[in-house]
């Protein structure tokens, strides 16, 4: 058994059944984090926690949720807020979407948006305040290389994951000063069971794209472990992130003036 005598808190992972928040609730047990796992599939989520305890010594709960419904969600919430113990949340329950607008099912995006957005802010605003008042704590966001590369495959799946990096930014910003960190990871194609529900199974894909998902957190955590805020876990050099976050940067003075750009006067 491998076990991590002192502990570092709580961690909440979302989507922790299967995939990416299966491997992330591993990882964290075995850097010394006691574990709530947060999923739909109860069962799924039992074995997964009693394994982990049995290997790491650590403290594992299970919290059976469906973050689309508003009670389950609801009680997440209250867990978040009211546990003393939980010092990190790992925000990666979410489900994605392959088929193009005109062949797109309404509904099914707004289910998305309510997943991938809507819980996901309401997880973040329930537990940072406490995390704040406690002295700080840590927030990982998945997010998708696709929320800075939209064409890549169905835009409102890309949409949210823009909304994810847009929102841990704007947490590092406001935050970081008060002991919090935040990380948004943009993974690109990762072999889990997402790539089934989306309706493209990742054998299909080419295969020089897809990596492992215990490959993808192992690097996104070298990445938190360096210090990065946006961790592209298959970016071969992060300098590349800072040219493209220096390029936003230097749009920022001449985005808003009293006066439209000459460019775009009426003729005379």
């Amino acid at each position: 058994m491998s076990t991590t005598s002192s502990s570092k808190g709580t961690a909440v992972v979302t989507g922790a059944s299967s995939g990416i928040g299966a491997i992330y609730a591993d990882r964290l047990a075995r850097r010394g984090y006691d574990l709530i796992l947060v999923a739909r599939n109860a069962a799924r989520l039992e074995s997964h926690a009693q394994r982990l305890a049995a290997e790491t010594g650590r403290k594992v709960e299970v919290l059976a949720a469906d973050l689309t419904k508003p009670a389950d969600l609801r009680a997440v919430e209250a867990r978040l807020r009211e546990d003393r113990s939980i010092t990190a949340l790992v925000n990666n329950a979410g489900v994605g979407a392959t088929a193009p607008l005109l062949e797109g099912n309404v509904d099914a995006m707004e289910a998305m948006i309510q997943l991938n957005v809507t819980a996901l802010t309401r997880l973040t605003y329930a537990a940072v305040p406490g995390l704040v008042a406690r002295g700080g704590g840590l927030v990982i966001n998945i997010a998708s290389v696709v929320g800075i590369v939209p064409e890549l495959m169905n835009g409102t799946y890309g949409g949210t994951k823009a909304f994810v990096v847009a929102f841990t930014q704007s947490l590092h910003h406001e935050l970081a000063g008060k002991g919090l960190r935040v990380q948004a990871v943009l993974p690109g194609a990762t072999r889990t069971e997402f790539w089934d529900v989306a309706g493209v199974p990742a054998d299909n894909l080419p295969q020089e794209w897809v990596m492992s998902a215990e490959e993808m957190v192992d690097a996104s955590l070298v990445g938190l472990d360096q210090g990065e805020l946006i961790t592209i876990p298959a970016l071969p050099n992060q300098a590349d992130w800072q040219a493209y976050e220096d390029a936003r940067q230097k749009l920022k003075p001449n985005l808003s003036h009293s006066s439209a750009a000459a460019r775009l006067k009426p003729a005379a």
